[in-house]
């Protein structure tokens, strides 16, 4: 990992304005942005068609050309890659679902260590909406949601990159799964999480 002073330094040339500082910053985090692409593609998106290079190039094309991105800390440039990192995916689902509709439902787990059956994209975009929902509801879950499934995170890189104490970071994750899960299984979610 990149000494954290140089990713700081970086970062905050980035936000006063040096655009250059951001690729120059790529490459001291690419092997962890590896890490995280490798973990959420481990789980497998059926008819996603993302190799690990693929997910962190396409994720930072999506962060290069965010007008405003604006990044705080090295935590928070890995949140702003996981959900850089779920849009890609989702915007791959979607595209493969215009070019080809039909398949079945397909079981999936938000457990952690279990395989579980790759999502079907029309999941992953059922998915996307609930999540969407959930976010209107309570950011910091959704944030959680999408570092520890889309981003692969560990509890504690989770917390870092929430702002988060580790407890807080585990509870959320298990209120978001109950809340989406329960969302997802047909509308049964409380209008709040938790």
């Amino acid at each position: 990992m990149a000494e954290a002073g140089e990713i700081t330094l970086l970062l905050k040339a980035y936000e006063a304005g040096d655009k250059a500082a951001f690729d120059r910053l790529v490459p001291l985090v690419y092997d962890e942005l590896r890490r995280m692409a490798r973990r959420h593609l481990r789980r497998g998106s059926r008819g996603v068609t993302l190799d690990t290079t693929a997910l962190v190039h396409e994720a930072y094309l999506k962060l290069a050309g965010s007008p405003g991105l604006r990044l705080n800390d090295r935590g928070h440039l890995m949140a702003v890659t996981a959900r850089a990192m779920r849009q890609v995916v989702v915007s791959r689902a979607r595209a493969r679902l215009a070019r080809k509709r039909g398949g079945g439902e397909v079981v999936v787990t938000f457990e952690e260590g279990q395989a579980g059956t790759a999502p079907a994209p029309e999941w992953l975009l059922d998915l996307d909406r609930a999540l969407d929902r959930l976010r209107e509801l309570d950011e910091p879950l959704a944030r959680v949601f999408e570092c520890r499934y889309f981003a692969g995170l560990s509890e504690e890189e989770t917390a870092e990159a929430v702002g988060i104490s580790l407890r807080t970071a585990q509870r959320a994750w298990l209120r978001a799964r109950a809340w989406l899960r329960s969302d997802l299984e047909g509308g049964k979610a409380s209008p709040r999480p938790g």
